[in-house]
This record gives structure tokens, sequence and C-alpha cells, in this order.
């Protein structure tokens, strides 16, 4: 039978429950030559790359699927990169939105996608340079050093701006240093960021916007245009009486230090954990705190059921084989202790009327209440963006977390001031994009040139031409 007809996925080569739950390191391990090949030639060239349409960056997967089925790697390579700047985090971090929707998944599983992408970047040669057009001597500012940050440089660097990227804390990366090291464990993001070295591109680490300097001041330092890009770092507060005890934590500043400083930060391994939380965020907490804490329950109390949890299905089958707990139907009432956590009072939920957007509210049933010991509680309830600082002429608005401009083209109320974000790497990526479009757009008004497309990404005289077949894509921002 030929590799098209082929239903079955070729396997990704995984580690053991028993082991991976002993330390940190990476789960899934890389196609070799061979597998790759044969999985890549499952895959059916659709005339309408529903793959493609389904990725916010509109990568052609289809394209090097291809070339990995040819076995030309440095060709699938140069493929994977010519849009996709963060190739090398993406291909073991992604949500695979692609996947989704592959047409071999309807009647069979669908193509590895991601992990093709990997083994395009593993055999091919990746080891290349983004060539810039000639300097413009026009200086952009980028504050936010995550992936839409980082997006948005790329697209700026590569029309021939110079770009000064802030980030506030010590490294770039943003949300790709909360990711676990068991998806990402190496050094993918300096292997990216290298892709970069021939651009005007100066990155200031360990300065805040709101406290080392404001929009308005880099305008004033002889930036043309300012792009905000600092996402939604903040952690949501339960709302609960015992939030202030010492043992509870918030995820996010819980998931970075536990990559950065893990023996400093965490201290005992006998922690009783619970996490507060049914998203990718909470998935990651608890999914950590199996390798931190062996021998000891987690458990994820989350107030809706296992069909309404925002976490992806990947995640969702690595808490349950890995050990968690899962106790849908609960909400968080009140945490116990006096000096530190000894607990956590949850009541049973059931579902009640739809609010405004259609979504059916949750309320706690009186009565129920149950204590759950613990000595370690990590809310996972969602993230706010952290505007201590930021003028309020900005007029931003953060209906989902992170901060845009409510201009169509994420203007804010500040001219030459633009801010946007989005929830998964690639989707922030798509911002960026989108917001770097639309400050050559601004610029090109204002200076009184035309728009800037993209460039070839390797200095070709030729644009990237779309993916054959790719018609509008299926999601929105």
């Amino acid at each position: 039978m030929s590799g098209a007809y082929r239903q079955s996925r070729v396997d990704i080569p995984e580690v053991s429950v028993q082991e991976r739950c002993s330390h940190m390191g990476e789960i899934l391990h890389a196609y070799d030559r061979g597998e790759a090949i044969m999985e890549a030639q499952r895959c059916l060239q659709c005339s309408m790359p529903y793959c493609v349409q389904a990725c916010p960056i509109t990568q052609d997967c289809k394209g090097y699927i291809d070339m990995v089925a040819q076995g030309r790697f440095d060709d699938a390579a140069r493929v994977t990169l010519l849009g996709n700047p963060l190739a090398t985090v993406l291909c073991k971090s992604c949500y695979h939105y692609c996947e989704e929707d592959c047409v071999k998944g309807g009647k069979g599983v669908a193509i590895a996608i991601r992990h093709l992408k990997r083994a395009s970047l593993q055999f091919g040669d990746s080891d290349l340079q983004y060539v810039p057009m000639p300097s413009r001597g026009e200086r952009v500012a980028v504050v936010g050093g995550g992936p839409a940050g980082i997006m948005a440089t790329w697209e700026l660097c590569l029309r021939g701006y110079s770009v000064t990227l802030y980030e506030a804390q010590p490294f770039l990366g943003g949300q790709v240093e909360t990711i676990p090291k068991y998806h990402l464990d190496g050094d993918e993001l300096e292997i990216d960021m290298a892709r970069f070295k021939r651009f005007d591109l100066k990155i200031v680490t360990g300065k805040r916007c709101g406290v080392d300097f404001t929009p308005e001041q880099l305008l004033a330092d002889g930036n043309l245009a300012v792009f905000l890009a600092i996402g939604a770092s903040a952690s949501g507060p339960l709302k609960i009486p015992g939030e202030e005890l010492p043992g509870v934590f918030h995820a996010l500043p819980f998931l970075l230090n536990a990559n950065h400083n893990p023996e400093g930060f965490l201290g005992r391994r006998d922690r009783k954990a619970i996490i507060i939380g049914g998203g990718d965020v909470a998935m990651d907490a608890a999914r950590s705190c199996i390798r931190f804490f062996p021998g000891q329950p987690v458990t994820v109390c989350y107030r809706r059921s296992e069909e309404e949890m925002p976490a992806s299905e990947e995640e969702r089958e690595g808490m349950y084989i890995e050990g968690v707990k899962f106790m849908p139907w609960r909400a968080p009432v009140r945490i116990l202790g006096k000096d530190h956590v000894e607990g956590l009072v949850v009541a049973r939920t059931e579902l009640g009327p739809p609010d405004a957007r259609g979504k059916r509210s949750v309320i706690v049933l009186p009565n129920t209440e149950e204590t759950i010991p613990c000595d370690t509680i990590i809310a996972a309830v969602g993230q706010v963006a952290d505007l201590r600082g930021f003028p309020q002429e900005l007029d931003l608005k953060t209906p989902r977390g992170w901060p845009e401009g409510k201009a169509s083209d994420w203007a804010t109320g500040v001219e030459g001031v633009f801010a946007s974000g989005n929830k998964s790497i690639v989707f922030a990526m798509s911002a960026g994009s989108r917001a770097a479009e639309a400050i050559d757009a601004y610029l090109a008004k204002k200076l009184g040139r035309a728009v800037i497309p993209r460039p070839h990404p390797f200095g070709e005289p030729v644009p990237v031409p779309p993916p054959s077949g790719y018609g509008d894509p299926a999601w929105s921002l």
C-alpha cells in the first residue's frame, strides 16, 4: 500500500510514562530520516490545503511535507523557515492547529505535521540567515520580547527598519520561557534568534515599560512608531479568602521560576499540590508538579466538565497518563491555613443559564463544600495585562487579557503607538505580523511612500508565493 493510502501514523518515539515522570527531560523524540519520509508520504497533497488555512501564520506545511516525502530535507528546511522565524520553537511546542484540519484525520490519523517540521529542521540545512532590505534609516521600537514582539521585529527588520526590542525579563521569549522543559528542553529560541544576525536590531533586556520608560519617551527618542506586545503577563486572582498565604503560587511565575531557578524556587520536594484551572497553563503546572514532587498527589480542580476544558487534547491526555487526579465540577471557596496553606475548600458546581455571550454560567451549589488537604496551590485561572505605569492616553482595551489598540489596525490613543497580542505562541506571532504590516502602512502614509510587502526572507528578488491552492484562512484574530 502506498504511503498516501496508509491511514496509520508512523509512531512518534516517546519516553515511557515511568521514565518521563522521573525528570524534566523531553517526552517526544524526533523521527529518523526513514520514519519522516514514510510519514510525509502519507500526505495527500490536497489541492485545497486546509492544514495551511488552519495555521495562524499560514505556514506552508503542505510544501515542506512534500519536500520531506521526496527526501529533500534542505529544501524542506528552507520552506519551513520562509514564513516562520520561530520554527525551532514551534516544531516542539505548537498546538498544531494544522493537524486538526488535516484531511487524513477524517478517516484515520492526521499527518504528524508538527513532527515533520522538526524533521525538516533536524535533517535539512537550517543554519540560514535572514536577509533584510537595505536599511531605511527609520527606527521602530518593539516592547515585549515574546512571540508577538519577535515576529513583529522579524517583519520590520526584513523591510529594512532599524528595530530596538525591549524586554522586561533578563531574557527573550515571553510565554515561550514558561513552557516546561519536557516540551522544550534546550536552546530552541537561541537557535531561531541566531538567524536574525544580519538585521539592524538592538535588544535591550531588563527594562520594563511603564517603569524604566514610556511609549511617549520612545517616540521622543527618535522612534517613528512603537509596538506594544507585552501580552498577558500577570496572573488573574482567585478572589477567595486565604489567597495571600505562603504556599499559594500563580501559574506563570511558577512555571517561569521552575524553568530558570527550580532548586531555589521550589525548595521541598514533598509538596501536595492542587492546581486550579482547566487550560493549557494549568496542565503545564500539573504535569510539572508530577515531576517536581515525585510520589506526591497532584490534583487539578476545574469548575466545569472535562469537555469544556480549554486545554488541548494532547495536554489533557498527558495529564491523565502521568497520574494527575482530575476533579471537575469544583469551584474554590477558600484556602485554609494560618502561617501556610493547609487545604483548599471547594464546592460542587453545575451549569446555569447562558450569559451575554451565550456561554452557560457556573452555579456553585450550596451545602456541597469539601476540603482537600494540600500545602501548595497553583492558580491558573487566566492571565491579565500588567499595565502599571502605562499612560491612560493609550486608551487600551483588554477584552481577552492582552492589551490592544482600539482602532482596526491596533493603533492606540497615542499616535504612532500600536498594541496587540493573542493566545498561543503561533496566534501571538500572527498578531505581531499583522501589527508590523499596520505600522508599515502608517509610516508609508506619514512619509509619503508606498507600503512595503514582506520581502523574500533570504534576499531573493521575487516574493514568496502563497502555498499552492491556498484560499482564505479558516481562523480570525
